[in-house]
């Protein structure tokens, strides 16, 4: 939640993926945090923060600090569903969007000992890698290498920023922690996620302990929370239990 609070800020974002990326000219053009894109993505999509580069590029951040799932499939499914999401029928094969996921972990997925991971596909044979327009990068803050990225990530284990490296890293989360607007916006938040939780409950206690379908289920949600009927349908149809 509170990373979410920090990525409303696009000046957050971009100082984050210029490191990320190793671009100092990127530009995020808008961005869209968790608790605005359920109804544009729906419910069993997580994107923490969906950015638009200044050159049309999608960029996923997701920030994960449980180790209880496949990190890879997960990235992978949320990329096409961007990937879906931001195309159009008709559209040539050339033009889907090119879309780059950054995965930042408290753990290191691969084990290897590094700060960050890029995957890209390549040829077995040849080694050569082969551009589809994804673009993986799993980053975590267990391992610092010396970087600048590092840095960064170690930024995420701080209750306040200090390092001057990161101007408005330090400026998100002096803002929520210490401005009226800041607490309001995260108590927002907080309220969305609990009203979230609650449909969750709803659909789960209704899928065990009831024979109402997917419709019934759906209509029940519109009318206690108010939630439109397509949003509804989604939400049950895509709904999953927690591991």
């Amino acid at each position: 939640m509170f990373f979410e609070a920090l990525a409303s800020n696009p000046h957050f974002d971009e100082e984050l993926l210029r490191i990320i990326l190793d671009d100092d000219k990127l530009v995020v053009q808008s961005v869209i945090v968790q608790s605005d894109h359920k109804n544009l993505y729906g419910r069993s999509v997580r994107l923490d923060a969906l950015c638009t580069l200044g050159n049309g590029v999608k960029c996923n951040i997701e920030v994960q600090r449980s180790d209880n799932d496949d990190h890879i499939r997960r990235v992978r499914y949320n990329a096409s569903m961007v990937t879906v999401k931001d195309s159009n029928t008709g559209d040539h094969f050339s033009e889907i969007p090119e879309v780059y996921v950054v995965y930042i972990s408290k753990f290191d997925v691969f084990d290897k000992g590094l700060t960050a991971y890029h995957i890209e596909k390549t040829i077995r044979e040849t080694k050569d890698v082969i551009d589809d327009g994804l673009h993986e990068i799993f980053v975590n803050t267990k391992v610092n290498d010396g970087s600048d990225l590092a840095a960064l990530m170690e930024c995420f284990n701080q209750t306040r920023i200090t390092n001057e490296k990161f101007p408005w890293f330090k400026t998100a989360v002096d803002y929520l922690k210490d401005t009226e607007g800041g607490r309001k916006s995260m108590c927002k938040i907080m309220d969305e996620y609990a009203r979230d939780e609650a449909i969750d409950a709803t659909i789960d206690t209704l899928l065990d302990y009831t024979n109402k379908g997917i419709e019934e289920i759906a209509e029940i949600l519109v009318e206690k929370y108010g939630l439109e009927k397509t949003v509804a349908l989604d939400r049950v149809k895509n709904y999953k239990k927690s591991a």
